[in-house]
């Protein structure tokens, strides 16, 4: 089987196309309002900010990192074997890029249940009230990507997707990649 390959001449080349990427965008943006926001309230109550993210145990925040790093580099070596036709291997990376999805679901649902046994839930303070809408709202994403992930790899099993589908999921991936990135720093380590 021969993969299509794309017009990289053709308006719709970038990887996913234009809408792809004005979803991005406008995804960036939405969490990079949340992110903003937080940056404030923490400026206005430093000390509660500085001593709830004292509550967090950053070891799942970076454990999450690695598992979504190694994600996005999966998926990144999906796209290049694709591009090669070598198809077999893309599925394969396609497979464990879904795997380390689920693997940070799995570490954050533990981290949530650790959080909601001790109180932590989305009212105990404001800190905590951007904790869990971010994340929560991250998650979500991830989700959808892993939806989506199935999606083209089920598409490429019956020889109906494309490179440019698979780009396209590459993206949405690696926007929750760099949503995470933004996400980790600020409630795990700056405050």
């Amino acid at each position: 089987m021969s993969v299509r390959q794309i017009d990289t001449k053709n308006i719709y080349y970038p990887p996913g196309g234009i809408l792809m990427w004005i979803i991005i965008f406008l995804e960036l943006i939405t969490f990079g309002m949340g992110i903003v926001a937080m940056i404030n309230c923490g400026k206005q109550e430093p000390g509660l900010f500085h001593e709830s993210r004292l509550l967090l145990n950053p070891v799942y925040g970076v454990v999450n990192t690695i598992i979504l790093l190694t994600s996005g580099f999966c998926m990144a070596i999906s796209v290049y074997y694709l591009k090669k036709s070598n198809k077999q291997k893309s599925k394969i990376l396609i497979l464990a890029t879904m795997l380390f999805g689920v693997l940070f679901l799995i570490v954050k649902t533990i981290e949530y249940k650790v959080k909601i046994d001790i109180g932590q839930t989305i009212n105990y303070n404001l800190f905590f009230t951007f904790y869990w809408l971010l994340t929560l709202f991250h998650v979500i994403h991830i989700i959808v990507g892993l939806v989506i992930l199935g999606s083209v790899y089920f598409g490429l099993v019956k020889d109906k997707t494309s490179i440019e589908d698979v780009e396209s999921s590459a993206a949405f991936w690696h926007m929750c990649d760099l949503i995470w990135l933004l996400i980790f720093p600020i409630i795990y380590l700056f405050f």
